[in-house]
Order: C-alpha cells, then structure tokens, then sequence
C-alpha cells in the first residue's frame, strides 16, 4: 500500500496527527494496516495528553482523596475503539483513514487484546477503571506489564494446545515509559536489628537481591468528559548496579542471568504455580506489584508541599482487587516502619485506615496461602511483620472470648502444621478497615460461612458491593445497531445513566420497536455467525436459537452440565423426537488452566461432542454446536449482543458474583441460570417471567450434601441415564477408548461437590421452557426488551458510585469544581 500525501491544511487534526505520524515516526514509504493502526492510536492519544495532564494536575490536590486500585489483572481488550467512543472522535477517525483507502473496522482488528488478565477479576477491574474516569473520581490503577498474556489458545484432536501469547510483538502504542516513576523492589536477604543513639530500635534488611520496577502509564479516558485516569504497569528490571558490579568481577554469564532472572517476574501472567519454582514466581509477582505501587503512592505523597507521612491515610484509600496484591499489608508496614521510622502504632493506624478489601471467591482453596518457609527465604522482614500483627491480632481474639482456643486457631494468620501457611486473605481483613463481597448472596455466605469470625468480631467492616459492566464498552460500542436503536427511543443520556433504559418497560407492546428489536438481533446474529464460520468451520444460522456459554473452564461453573445436555438433544434428533424441537445453535468458549487435567478433559469432550453433531447430515437442521478457539474480550463483544439465551449455570453459592451475565442481559440476551451470584439479582430486576431459573439453592445443596446419591437420580432420569449411557459406550472417542472415564466417574461420585446429577433434570425442564418461549418471537423480543430495561443496576458506573460514597469517600472533580465557585 503506498502511501498517499494529503493536503495537511484540508484535514482535521486526527488526520493531521495520523499523516504526521506516517511521515515522520514510522518513516514508511509503503504501508500496511499494522502501520495505520499504530499511526491512528498514536494519534488519539496525541488528542488526549492535555486533558490527561489536567487530570493528573487536578488528581494531585490536596482537597481530593487519591485511589489506589491494586489488580493482578486487567483485561483491558483492545483500546482504540473504547477511545474513539469516550472521546468522540469516530467521524474524525472514519476522515482519517480515507485517503489510505481502509476501514476503520479493519483497522482495529490490527490491535492484539492485552495481554494483561485471564477471567472475569480483569476484566471487572477494566470496567471500573472506565466508570471512574466517567465519574472524574481521581483513581489509578496499578498492574503488572505482562511480556505474555495467559496463553493462546487452539485445539489439536479436540486437545487444549497452548501457546505464547506474545501481545506486545508489535509494541503497544497506548502507553508510555515514565522512568521518573522506578522504584526498586527488595528480594531474600536477612533482618538485621539495630538500636540508634537515641535508642530506637529498628531492622536493617540486607543482602537483598534488588529488581527495578519501570513505570509504564496508559491513559483511561473517560465518556466525553475530558477527564484521563492513569493505569500504571509495572515491568521488571535487573538495577544498574547489580548487573555492573557482576560484570566488573569477570562473570559476565551471571551478570545476564541475573538480569533473566529480574525480568521473568513480569515475564508471563499467572504462572502454572505446581511446581516450587511456579509459586515462587507466583508471590513474587504479587510482592513486586504491591511494593512498587505502595512506594510510588507514598513517593508521590511526600513531594508535595506540606505532606505529613502521618496524614497519608487521610488522603488516600487502596483498594486490593481480591486476595493477590494482600502482602501490601506488610509492605504499607515496613515501609512506614522501616523507611519513614514510625512507631507501630501509627504505623498501624495508618495501614489499617487505608487499605479495603475486596473478596471474589466462595471456593476456600481459592483464598491464597503461602508457605512461611517460602515467606522466611524470599520476604524474611514482613514475615517477622506479620507475626507481630498476629500476635497483637490474637490478643484481641481472645479478649473477645476468653479461653475459646479453638476460635484462636481458626481465626490466627498463621495456620499451624506440618507445613505452617500464611493465609493471605485473613492478613487482608486484619489489616484492612472495609472488606466487600460481589454480590448480596456472596457477602451473606462470606459473612456466615468463611469469614464467619471475622464478621462476628467487625460487623461493621463487611459490605456488599454488587459488581458491574460498563455501558460505553458492553452496550455502546460492541453494539452499535442497539445503541442507535436506544438513542432513537430513549436518547443519548442512557449512556452515562443506565437507569435511564428502564423507560423501555412502557414500550413492550410498540410493534415498531419489537420489530426493530428483532431485525438489530438478527442482525447481530449474523455477525456472530460470521465470527464461528471464521474461526470454528461451522456454519450457525440466526434462525435458530443461539444458546451461548463462554467464561474460563471450571467444574463449579458447570460447562459439563450443558454439554451434557447437548448430548441429550442430539439424542432426541437421532431418535426422531423432534416434534415442536426448537433449532438451537451452541456456542462454548473458554480456556483451561494449563495444570486443571479436568477442565481440560471437558474442553475435549465438548470438542468431541461437537464434532458429532456437526457431521451428521440429521442434525443439520436441528443442532449445531461449536468451541470458539481463543475466547477473549474482543470475541465477546461480538459474541454478547448475538445471544439469544445466556448461560450462566454454576452450583448454587460457587459463583461470587459474574459479569459475564450482566453484559449479556444488557445486551437483551436471557438468562438460564441458578440462585446464584448476580443471577439473583438480575433475577430480582427483571423478574421470574423473564428469566430461566432452576436447580438447587445454595442451602439446600448443604442439606443435601451428607446423603448425596447421584447414581439414585441417574436411574431415575431416563434423559441422564441415557446420556451417560451413550458417553460410556464410546460414542464419542471411538479412536480414544476410555478417555472421558474419569468425567463420568466424577457425575457418579457422591462427593461430586458440584451436584451435576442433582440439578440436570430442574436444568432440562428450563430449557424446555426456554425452547418453547423462543418460538414465539413477539414475546421472545419483548423479553429481551424487559432484559435490557433492566440492566442500570448492573452498570458498573452505580458499584463505583457505591465504593466512592461508602468506602472511599472521595470527591469527583466535578463535584470540588462546583464547591471551588
């Protein structure tokens, strides 16, 4: 592609900047769409840096209350759109790219998806970073810089194969190196204690092993608002001096393994932490994230005029993002005590009035713990910090109760044993004064199940905070037939008020919006079909029901029960029973943990499945199913507002909360799921006629739990048994004898924790009435309207409103402006 020469005096200055950019940054004389791409996101960026500098101008005052949001992950997906959207600028940028004779949809499919989370816990993160900037709250997020994202993700035989995901091969253009932010972040060594010449007693950590942590600042604009927030990833580095003095003594190999072994902490997201070396890759990643982020907050503080390390928590609130960034306990500690030479009880009154919590899992295998051994070697001063605030913690407990020893070692931060661990949620809710769950039924089984003595000693620490999506990415922009659609009927404001949709309800009976309702879906529909034709080799048709269940691979979440059901459709079409059976197409996505053999064996046999389906000339015409190789943010915004039905199936009190069910309903997807999670309350907003609900409750599951017998409600399903019957007899590996043995042992298993046999039949009967409700397509339509109508309480701009006014008690800028005249 050659490159054109424009009059720059006839173009706009998006234009200006992309042909700019061309000319002289990338310096090409022939182009291609990588090239434009980076030359159009350069020049974006370029249009907001001076209301980015305001921002962070404005951010720094004193009269604000700054907001640190501490994430492992944010899965931020691809930038340009959402920036085109939030700063208004897709007309300019359709203008730009016409004298190089390219869409500007081509265009962003140049962007890699960042590389930077893995599920849901990213992805949430990324909303609310979005809603703060709506909102002008002054918040940064701080994260890892990940080389490679999770894993990329394709099938061989029906096998998960992974493979690198190397999403900064063509460098990232959104962000942009801030040196003068480094710190360096302390590794190993020893405690050493001192006594001064005025007799203060202090420890001196030595023979530490130093990695700098290099700041890398992406701007997060908010919707038309000139208002930019700041995400800061941090890349490891191997410091200057360390690399030099080893080079200097002749051994220059050590002096470059040394650097290898700096920058493998921000090398790969997640590492499969099985073996010793995996999880001490693992806590590293989380103690580099924490120190650098708490060492620039407290660096930022203490260049200001008149700061006072003692008034720190007046002006800030950090925000943890689940169990992984929990060392910052320690670390606020250490650094107040050991850097600025506070006492511990100001130390302490400090940390515990800045930091808040926030839990994302009901599974107590999922709450992190840590060897101390491993604590010992790698982080020796906190640990010596953390025995003392459990001590002091401990003498508490047992003021609360007296002599209840067994309270004692239940609620210690330190698990005794042969291997003692660290449990890094309960540090977190010692130390913190605010700790929320996700969504009403989660916070009352945290606060009655695993967090139940915490709770009965801080009530008033616990909170619910039910999350949310954004509007502007998962309405706005991945759907722009609706969204137009909603502008026309209800206007423009329903972007920045969600609520505002629910005029919608007074609209059900409108034949015209019912029929343009249906002709948007549709034609989302075909888009989606695109998309599985493209990457799956399976042909859907937007006649038939789409029935969509995408999100990582695990038991709890219950993919196996909807393959399950597949099977059993497919056994109805063999058998001829297809009188009023409702065409459906299948859609899975999601990747297994490279360690998780289960979930794994479930991708396979829903690959297995699949590929009998779509190979029998019979199905044709009733059944489709496909597994969307690779699932990630950029395939969900077409997949989202293409559904017909969501799935949304885990056992009853497994789920903390979800968001891929709030995008879907808002989306005008419905929604067949269990009294689980957020399920309960979209259920709540949109009502039972509106909503596929069935299975067990999460009470009743721990009722039933002692005499299980799932081999009793196998029998006495004539649909399960035959399904298990036909998996057993090889149907579905007659190349690979045995393989899904271990997927039917577990259905049979009385201790299967996630009571597949339990809830198959209540899970059958519902889609039923889901089948049966799609084929009448006025009343189908209007549902999906009442969906839509009710998603405001699931935007996530209302939970950031809620973390602003009940546990960080900031201001937005708008509201000081408005105090300031």
């Amino acid at each position: 592609m050659k490159t054109p020469t424009p009059l720059l005096s006839e173009s706009s200055p998006l234009q200006q900047s992309v042909e700019r950019q061309i000319r002289y940054c990338l310096s090409r004389d022939q182009l291609d769409q990588q090239a434009i791409y980076q030359s159009l996101a350069l020049s974006v960026k370029e249009q907001l840096m001076d209301d980015w500098r305001s921002t962070r101008t404005s951010n720094m005052s004193f009269k604000q209350k700054r907001v640190a949001y501490l994430s492992l992950e944010f899965l931020m997906g691809r930038s340009l759109g959402n920036a085109l959207l939030n700063l208004n600028l897709d007309a300019e940028a359709n203008a730009a790219l016409r004298p190089y004779a390219v869409a500007l949809e081509q265009v962003q499919q140049q962007e890699h998806d960042a590389g930077l989370g893995n599920g849901g816990l990213g992805r949430l993160a990324a909303c609310f970073l979005d809603s703060c900037a709506t909102l002008e709250l002054p918040v940064v997020g701080y994260g890892i810089r990940y080389e490679y994202g999770m894993f990329s993700q394709s099938f061989m035989d029906g096998y998960q194969q992974e493979k690198p995901d190397n999403w900064l091969q063509e460098g990232n253009p959104w962000e942009i190196k801030t040196p003068h932010h480094d710190v360096v972040v302390k590794f190993f060594g020893e405690v050493k204690p001192f006594t001064d010449q005025q007799g203060h007693c202090g420890h001196n950590w030595v023979g530490t092993e130093n990695v700098r942590a290099v700041a890398y600042d992406v701007p997060i604009p908010g919707y038309r608002n000139g208002h930019i927030n700041t995400l800061r990833l941090w890349r490891s580095e191997a410091t200057d001096e360390f690399n030099l003095a080893s080079f200097n003594q002749g051994s220059y190999i050590d002096a470059v393994a040394r650097k290898n072994l700096a920058e493998q902490i921000t090398m790969v997201l997640y590492p499969n932490d099985a073996s010793e070396n995996g999880k001490e890759l693992r806590l590293r990643q989380q103690y580099f994230l924490s120190s650098a982020s708490l060492q620039d907050l407290l660096n930022g503080y203490l260049s200001r005029d008149n700061a006072d390390i003692r008034q720190f928590a007046a002006h800030h609130s950090i925000q943890l993002n689940d169990t992984h960034p929990s060392v910052s306990v320690a670390e606020l500690m250490r650094l107040l005590l050991d850097e600025h030479q506070l006492s511990w009880e100001q130390a302490w009154q400090i940390t515990t009035a800045t930091l808040a919590y926030t839990n994302h899992t009901l599974l107590p295998e999922a709450l992190e713990r840590w060897p101390v051994r491993l604590f010992a070697q790698m982080l020796p001063r906190h640990l010596q910090i953390i025995y003392e605030i459990n001590a002091r913690f401990l003498e508490l407990v047992a003021q609360r109760w007296p002599g209840d020893t067994q309270r004692l070692a239940r609620m210690s931060i330190i698990e005794e044993g042969p291997e003692p661990q660290i449990r890094m949620a309960y540090l977190a809710i010692v130390g913190s004064f605010s700790v929320n769950g996700v969504a009403a039924l989660h916070t009352q089984l945290l606060t009655s199940g695993l967090f139940q003595d915490f709770y009965a000693l801080w009530p008033d620490k616990f909170n619910n905070k039910t999350n949310g999506v954004t509007p502007r990415r998962w309405l706005a922009d991945c759907n722009p037939r609706l969204a137009a659609l909603l502008d026309q009927r209800v206007g423009e404001g329903w972007v920045r008020d969600l609520s505002r949709l629910t005029v919608l309800n007074a609209l059900t009976e409108d034949a015209d919006l019912i029929s343009h309702w249906h002709e948007v879906k549709q034609a989302n529909k075909a888009d989606l079909a695109q998309l599985v034709q493209a990457r799956c080799q399976v042909t859907f048709d937007p006649a038939m029901m789409f029935d969509v269940q995408v999100k990582r691979i695990h038991e709890y979440k219950r993919q196996l029960l909807n393959i399950l059901h597949v099977i059993h459709l497919y056994q109805q079409v063999l058998q001829g029973n297809v009188d009023n059976f409702t065409p459906r197409c299948v859609l899975l996505g999601g990747k297994a943990a490279p360690g998780y053999g289960m979930a794994k064996q479930i991708i396979k046999l829903a690959n297995n499945v699949a590929y009998m389906v779509n190979h029998n000339p019979a199905m044709q015409p009733y059944l489709r199913m496909a597994y969307l190789p690779d699932y990630n943010v950029s395939a969900m915004e077409v997949i989202c507002p293409g559904t017909d039905l969501s799935e949304q199936i885990s056992t009853a009190g497994k789920e903390a909360s979800g968001t891929g069910n709030m995008k879907f309903m808002m989306n005008g997807a419905l929604t067949i799921g269990t009294f689980d999670g957020a399920n309960i309350e979209i259920l709540e907003e949109v009502g039972e006629d509106n909503f596929f609900l069935f299975g067990l409750r999460a009470a009743e599951i721990e009722q039933l739990k002692p005499h299980y017998d799932p081999q009793q409600l196998i029998r006495s399903s004539t649909a399960l048994s035959g399904v298990l019957q036909l998996i057993e007899s090889g149907h579905f590996n007659l190349h690979e004898p045995g393989i899904f043995n271990d997927i039917v042992a577990a259905i049979n298993d009385a201790n299967d924790p996630w009571m597949l046999a339990a809830d198959f039949e209540a899970y059958r009967q519902a889609q039923l009435r889901a089948a049966q409700a799609y084929r009448d397509t006025k009343h189908w339509t209007q549902m999906s309207i009442r969906n839509t109508a009710a998603s405001g309480r699931f935007s996530s701009d209302a939970t950031i409103s809620r973390y602003q006014q009940e546990i960080w008690k900031t201001q937005s800028r708008h509201t000081l402006v408005k105090q300031e005249s």
